[in-house]
């Protein structure tokens, strides 16, 4: 479907039906597929044939909607996974191991910040937090000799910074390392990260992807352009024999395919975070309206920052796609159609009138999502940040005022009432 826009692929791909067969895509809810030939069975768990054998491996309902993410982000290789979460986290350890390094945007999710700071860490494998606006100079200093990969978010969560592809790109591959980008907030419709540079986009796609608050999930898309074997020495685990299939390089057997493989292989054997198929067949029903639906978050975003500006008990607002946003020029650059359907803001009576505010809205909801259909709020230094202290809040971009306002499609005069009476 690559010849087709992001509205037809965001309905089509992924998935065709061929005659007589369901024009839906199924739910293959199923652990286990059956086979007439041992010998089959054998080769498809050698990595010698493709197949489905086991869901925890692969399934046909979670392909055809990785293939559908794959084309909407201009990939060549996808998986899905139970949650954002474990899509980061696969995204790193499939190239990194005991003993390496990462390169950070300091800006990021909490429960990211927390993954890559402190748990994988205590596996051996170290962050280094750079500040989004550093200068090329300071985030060369930041790699080390072992550093593996840079990590950054397209639109920051919840600091809305919007994230310099061409110098963090630019830094990484002078370095011999992948850029990876979580795409989440910006979705495809409004960002593809492979065409500014990066080699793998990484999306929670329990956010605008469902859009429902239905199902959580994740999602690893691989470009396809990052040359492994061209720094074979760095990712021996993509380069050299895999002893755990009979000696296998994965560079060398599965091409572009490489990366994908390999998580899948090693990673979702091991680890075993795959998303279900109840899961991913919902996902795909959220995904065929997603061009629709960005747009009017968006519209809505705006609409609701520009009442915020104006009114007496607010201190400030942030909104990347607002002129005289601090991000507004790199928005238009990336991003000129639309950022995304989350601002944040915080009120002159600080964190308490901000808690009290919360707590009079009656048509947005208090709830710990973002990015779905229905506009909600969250206190990030309360909640989602909650584990991270003073400094690590500063660093990545949250204030103790910070309300975070997902805006849904409901009708944007009424989203702006409810704030109104919530003030007042």
């Amino acid at each position: 479907m690559s010849s087709y826009k992001i509205e037809t692929k965001c309905i089509q791909s992924g998935y065709e039906p061929g005659n007589g067969e369901p024009r839906i895509l199924p739910i293959y809810q199923s652990t286990t597929f059956r086979y007439t030939s041992s010998e089959q069975m054998g080769r498809l768990f050698d990595l010698e044939e493709s197949g489905y054998f086991y869901t925890r491996l692969q399934n046909p309902t979670n392909d055809a909607v990785a293939a559908k993410i794959c084309d909407l982000e201009g990939g060549v290789a996808a998986m899905l996974t139970s949650s954002g979460q474990a899509a980061n986290f696969y995204a790193i350890m499939n190239i990194a191991q005991e003993g390496d390094h990462i390169v950070c945007a300091s800006a990021l999710y909490g429960g990211t910040y927390n993954l890559f700071a402190h748990t994988i860490r205590k596996m051996g494998v170290k962050a280094t937090f750079v500040d989004p606006d550093c200068t090329p100079e300071e985030l060369d200093a930041a790699f080390c000799e072992n550093t593996k990969a840079v990590f950054g978010e397209t639109i920051a969560n919840p600091a809305l910074v919007v994230f310099d592809f061409d110098k963090f790109a630019s830094a990484a591959h002078k370095h011999g390392v992948p850029l990876i980008v979580d795409n989440t907030f910006a979705t495809p419709v409004n960002c593809r990260p492979f065409e500014w540079g990066a080699d793998i986009v990484t999306h929670s796609t329990t956010k605008y992807m469902d859009g429902h608050a239905a199902c959580v999930g994740g999602a690893i898309v691989d470009s396809g352009n990052f040359d492994w074997a061209a720094h074979a020495d760095k990712f021996p685990g993509l380069t050299t024999p895999d002893e755990t299939y009979h000696g296998i390089v994965y560079t060398e057997k599965f091409g572009k395919g490489a990366y994908i493989t390999k998580a899948t292989a090693q990673l979702m054997r091991d680890l075993g975070s795959i998303q279900s198929p109840q899961n991913a067949f919902l996902l795909n029903i959220g995904l065929e309206t997603l061009h629709l639906r960005v747009p009017r978050h968006c519209g809505n975003a705006i609409k609701a920052a520009r009442y915020l500006q104006n009114h007496e008990k607010v201190a400030w607002v942030r909104c990347p796609s607002l002129p005289g946003d601090k991000y507004y020029d790199l928005a238009q650059k990336y991003m000129p159609d639309g950022t995304c359907g989350v601002i944040t803001f915080g009120l002159k009576g600080g964190r308490d009138a901000a808690v009290e505010m919360m707590d009079r809205l009656k048509l947005i909801a208090i709830v710990t999502h973002v990015a779905d259909a229905r506009s909600c709020v969250l206190h990030p230094a309360s909640h989602t940040h909650r584990q991270m202290n003073d400094q690590e809040l500063i660093e990545a971009g949250v204030q103790p005022d910070l309300i975070r306002f997902s805006v849904g499609i409901e009708n944007a005069e009424d989203i702006i009432a409810d704030l109104e009476q919530a003030l007042s």
